[in-house]
């Protein structure tokens, strides 16, 4: 009984003393923390001053861990804390710091020279701040492990000594600084490194050969730099699982040393100057799972041993000068979920046994010169996940496929635009029930819009432009709930395989680049067709739709002027109809309209004033004569005297207050308001037909 008393005297001292050293600060770690909170604009939440009786009790700030034996601070970690300052050089106090994490934050300036001087420090991560500056010569951090300077605004060359007093570092990462010069040969000797990226830095030269021979990195991420030219490599073995030498300015044949990489998985190569045809080794590869070569000069057929790929997941071939026709064999990679051939000069057909592929999820084989969209579409059906599938621009002036007999019934994205097809809107399309997107502008497709285009529950994009629809919009389209909630998600997105977009669809204009389905601008353009009847009052409900375009067609009636309810619209084209009356004062309201115009109309009245309508040119209003502009244009005389401003003190929401101010901004661009005051009520002719 006496032995258990006291055994159990001795625990309750041992924890009191652990609890008495764990809650006090050692005196060189409290003048460390003051050091560092001088250099901060303002306090950590939930640290205490240095000079305050609580600072004795630093073990218990948020973001401190203390050894329990010791009593010493080991890890400083404060990860997006709005931290505005520098960084003092008071760290040096802090001896025992293992971790020091403050990434994601605003620290600004040089780093101290003493932080590259902590014995025990493993873990060092400032990513995402705004240092700068030249990193020390001398580095010596004998435990460090994980070093993370990641986006910064570091220059000047990559320190050379770094691995020589590191020799345990395994993650290193300067992505995303203004580093320049070549690799420096001393990184040969980081033996222990598993993880390395310099991307989006301004490093030049050639890929040396030892970073590929480290007998244990597994990633090298380079991309975005300026490099020109990979080194001769010899036999070797190298454990790498990922490499991507992407956007660089590599020149010159792809090396056929893919059989020195047997563990090799991700590849990325695109956006650089290669040429030649694929290496053989990279065409037999058993290992690779995601293969990117887009954006490069190579050439040649495409001959994938797929029997050996047989972990092939991705595979982007798109924008090169590859020719001839899709190899059977390449529907023997059954693993497929992705392929790109987009903007390459394949013809043919798609072969027929495209339908064993039932992983695939994404095809674009969008600008080459692909015939018989019909047996296409046949085949394509088949693939029980196909989510997303771009065609545009083959099929040259072939009939779409009528009828209701294909099945896609996994399909989120189609795009068959600019192929200058002929018929109509296929009923076929009414059983995609998981549509986010419909593309099948800029062919001569006729007939009326089905109206079961509006039952789509979560269609958000839908482009008809460019062709020759007739009949009057089908009222349905406006209550595609989509447009209205956009509560639009994709359970499996699509993998990073760009989407382009001609922004004046004439293959002549700037070129949009989308890389998800959901980066996509919520749209319903019908512009450029044979459409009548009026706009109907409903588009107002559509308060999630970020473009409308009906230009060029036949409407006619008002402008409603509910469509002040779409609080979203950033392009609103009503221009060349047969639109009568005035424009609506409540447009007004739309706070995010950039862009504007009911040009070659026939309204009349009063242009609105105020908000978004003081930045619209005259180009966005001509056409029309009956318009006019206060103080800036005499109206006709026979104008209907509604078309006053709306008085302030209304309560219709439809209605807006119209200040009598001569606001001519974006109206008489070149016309000064002393001018106009001295000319008084001048008529303004019409501007010139762009």
């Amino acid at each position: 009984m006496l032995l258990v008393s006291w055994i159990w005297a001795f625990l309750l001292f041992s924890l009191q003393t652990q609890l008495l050293v764990t809650s006090t600060c050692n005196t060189s770690d409290l003048k460390g923390l003051a050091g560092f909170m001088s250099a901060l604009e303002s306090p950590v939440d939930g640290w205490w001053p240095a000079n305050s009786s609580s600072s004795s009790y630093c073990c218990n700030w948020i973001g401190i861990t203390c050894d329990l034996s010791s009593g010493r601070i080991v890890k400083l970690q404060l990860p997006k804390q709005r931290l505005v300052g520098h960084l003092s050089d008071s760290t040096f106090y802090l001896d025992h710091l293992t971790t020091l994490n403050l990434s994601h934050n605003f620290l600004q300036g040089n780093l101290p020279v003493s932080l590259f001087h902590l014995a025990s420090l493993e873990v060092l991560d400032l990513s995402s701040n705004e240092f700068d500056g030249v990193l020390p010569v001398t580095i010596n951090l004998p435990a460090l492990q994980v070093l993370d300077i990641s986006d910064n605004i570091f220059m000047d060359f990559v320190p050379v000594g770094l691995c020589v007093n590191s020799s345990r570092i395994r993650v290193l990462s300067f992505a995303v600084n203004y580093f320049t010069g070549t690799i420096p040969p001393e990184f040969g000797n980081c033996s222990s490194l598993e993880h390395l990226s310099f991307a989006s830095n301004l490093i030049s030269g050639i890929i040396p050969d030892f970073l590929l021979r480290l007998p244990r990195l597994q990633e090298l991420v380079l991309e975005n730099n300026q490099f020109t030219a990979i080194s001769g490599i010899g036999n070797f073995s190298s454990h790498l699982v990922r490499l991507d030498i992407s956007s660089n300015r590599l020149l010159g044949y792809i090396p056929d040393f893919f059989d020195s990489f047997p563990k090799l998985r991700y590849l990325s190569v695109h956006s650089n100057n290669l040429s030649g045809s694929i290496p053989p080794s990279l065409l037999n590869s058993r290992t690779i799972s995601s293969l990117n070569l887009r954006n490069n000069s190579l050439d040649g057929s495409i001959d994938f041993n797929c029997s050996m790929m047989t972990n092939l997941v991705t595979l982007d071939l798109g924008t090169n000068n590859f020719y001839g026709s899709i190899p059977a064999n390449l529907a023997s990679c059954a693993n497929l979920k992705a392929l790109n051939l987009a903007r390459n000069n394949f013809t043919g057909q798609i072969p027929e046994n495209f339908k064993k592929l039932e992983s695939l999820s994404y095809l674009s084989l969008s600008n080459c010169s692909f015939s018989n969209l019909s047996s296409s579409l046949k085949i394509l059906q088949y693939c029980p996940n196909l989510t997303v599938l771009v065609l545009t621009m083959n099929f040259y002036a072939e009939q779409l496929h009528a009828g209701d007999d294909l099945q896609f019934k996994a399909l989120k994205a189609l795009v068959i635009a600019n192929c200058k097809l002929t018929g109509s809107i296929p009923s076929w399309l009414n059983s995609l029930t998981h549509l986010q997107l419909l593309d099948l502008s800029f062919n001569h497709l006729s007939g009326t819009i089905p109206a079961y285009l509006g039952d789509f529950k979560f269609l958000f994009y839908l482009d008809l432009s460019k062709n020759s629809l007739s009949g009057k919009i089908p009222k349905n389209i406006t209550q595609l709930e989509s447009m209205i909630s956009r509560d639009i998600s994709l359970e499996e997105p699509s993998p990073d395989f760009p989407f382009f977009k001609n922004s004046n669809k004439s293959g002549r204009g700037s070129i949009l680049q989308y890389n998800q389905i959901i980066s996509f601008p919520p749209l319903l353009d019908l512009g450029s067709n044979l459409l009548t009847g009026p706009i109907w009052h409903e588009f107002g409900n559509l308060k999630k739709l970020h473009v409308l375009n009906l230009k060029h067609n036949g409407l006619s009636g008002a402008i409603p002027s509910s469509l002040s309810g779409m609080r979203s619209i950033e392009t609103l084209d009503l221009s060349y109809n047969n639109l009568t009356g005035t424009i609506p004062p409540s447009l007004v309201k739309l706070s995010f309209l950039s862009k504007f115009s009911v040009a070659y109309n026939n309204l009349k009245g009063l242009i609105p004033t105020g908000g978004q309508f003081s930045t619209f040119p005259n180009s966005s209003f001509e056409g029309n004569p009956g318009l006019c502009v206060y103080l800036s244009m005499k109206c006709p005389k026979n104008q209907d005297s509604s078309q006053t401003p709306a008085s302030e003190d209304e309560d219709d929401d439809d209605e807006f207050s119209i200040p009598w101010l001569p606001v001519l901004t974006g109206f008489g661009t070149g016309f000064f308001l002393t001018v106009i005051s001295l000319l008084g009520f001048s008529r303004v002719s019409g501007s010139t037909h762009t």
